[in-house]
């Protein structure tokens, strides 16, 4: 009785992770508008490349301010069941940070910053600190 239940467990743990790898929880473009910053994010495949940024090559994602090309740029992710771990630096690479990625619904995540450098986006000639927690919601 013991094999049996062993051997059929044996069996769902490959249909586990492929149901894993194929989530799209973090495959995705979600934005903020009240602050003009977006996402794109594959955390699965890390295949994104920055538009007019390509030197990158291909990354696990961006954070993005609209009309401008300023970004930070997501160098690693870690993902853990609806929560990821992100390691953020900005585009002159002099300021980094870690942040955590939360799906908490189907349209909704929230970003919060853990440690390192604060996220400051352009904004109108001056640089504008994002909160410590900011709410973006999923393009359907």
């Amino acid at each position: 009785m013991k094999k049996a239940i062993f051997a059929a467990l044996m069996m769902l743990v490959p249909t586990m992770l492929m149901a894993q790898k194929d989530s799209t929880d973090f495959k995705a473009y979600i934005y903020n508008n009240e602050y003009d910053v977006f996402m794109r994010i594959n955390l699965y495949d890390n295949n994104i490349v920055i538009p007019g940024q390509e030197l990158y090559g291909e990354l696990p994602g961006f954070l993005g301010k609209r009309y401008n090309s300023f970004c930070w740029v997501i160098t690693a992710a870690e993902v853990k069941g609806r929560e990821a771990t992100l390691q953020l630096i900005n585009d002159y690479g002099s300021e980094d940070l870690t942040a955590t990625l939360t799906r908490e619904n189907d349209s909704i995540y929230v970003l919060r910053q853990v440690e390192g450098s604060t996220l400051k986006v352009p904004n109108k000639g001056k640089w504008q600190k994002l909160p410590k927690t900011l709410e973006l919601k999923r393009k359907p």
